[in-house]
């Protein structure tokens, strides 16, 4: 079974965290949402991914983290599973702290996604390569969206 720990910077981020947990339940997958603060408390955090990485199933983290985005990178330097960044965005920025997510040092790749149910979706999809159950599931909700299209579209036509 598989499963996406949403490790947030702060408490402020818990909207956008619930948002991808409840994306993720619709695939049937597992979710943990945590504080773990790359600024305010590193040690904290690597004590936390220590205990993730110490358990064998097959996972994919989210962060959500906004600002000055270094739980992203200290996440992605300290696992071996695959990790998305999915920042909130900040109006009192104007969106400049998305640059934050974006450029990240050499040797650290997290994908960066700004929907919340996009960063589910892209977990489900990677986590989905060594579960066919789960692949059937995506495949019934992109037939779902594609379905929508269609109706709208004869829709359109029809009137």
């Amino acid at each position: 079974m598989s499963f996406v720990p949403i490790i947030m910077g702060s408490k402020s981020d818990l909207k956008h965290g619930q948002e991808i947990a409840a994306e993720l339940a619709r695939y049937g997958i597992a979710s943990e949402i945590r504080v773990a603060s790359a600024h305010k408390a590193p040690a904290y955090a690597l004590e936390l991914l220590a205990a993730y990485e110490a358990d064998p199933q097959p996972k994919v983290y989210i962060t959500v983290a906004g600002r000055s985005n270094a739980l992203s990178g200290l996440v992605d330097g300290s696992v071996l599973a695959p990790v998305i960044a999915c920042p909130p965005y900040s109006d009192r920025f104007g969106g400049a702290d998305i640059f934050s997510s974006l450029r990240m040092p050499s040797g650290i790749a997290p994908a960066v996604v700004l929907e919340p149910s996009a960063a589910a979706l892209l977990a489900a999809k990677i986590l989905a390569q060594a579960e066919p159950a789960l692949r059937i599931k995506i495949e019934a909700a992109q037939q779902a969206a594609r379905q929508v299209i269609f109706d709208d579209d004869r829709l359109l036509r029809d009137s």
